[in-house]
């Protein structure tokens, strides 16, 4: 029941590829989604720290990682930030509850 912050996505498609582009304010806190596949991702602008699973990093622009399946992110963002993810679509979907479906495992969080 915590108020929610307005983190705008951008979705796009190339040959072959998903590219999903989301902006997040500073000063919030953001819970991920839980990924199904192993995927790069670039900071292309801002400051955050993630937290996954007991481990917490400080990140900011230019930082390139891979995500493994399975991972679920919380982060604080310290600066405006833009989180790219790049995804195989194989067969050029582009229905976004498809493809989500295909990339991100459902869950309920348990804040407590």
């Amino acid at each position: 029941s915590c108020e929610q912050a307005e983190c705008p996505v951008i979705h796009r498609f190339t040959e072959g590829m998903y590219i999903r582009e989301i902006f997040m304010p500073a000063g919030v806190l953001v819970a991920s989604k839980l990924h199904k596949t192993q995927h790069p991702f670039v900071i292309r602008k801002g400051r955050v720290s993630v937290r996954i699973g007991d481990t917490i990093e400080e990140l900011s622009t230019g930082h390139m990682g891979i995500t493994q399946p399975g991972t679920h992110r919380l982060l604080y963002v310290h600066e405006d930030t833009v989180w790219v993810t790049f995804h195989p679509n194989p067969d050029n979907l582009t229905n976004l509850l498809e493809l989500e479906e295909r990339i991100i495992q459902p869950f309920t969080p348990c804040l407590g």
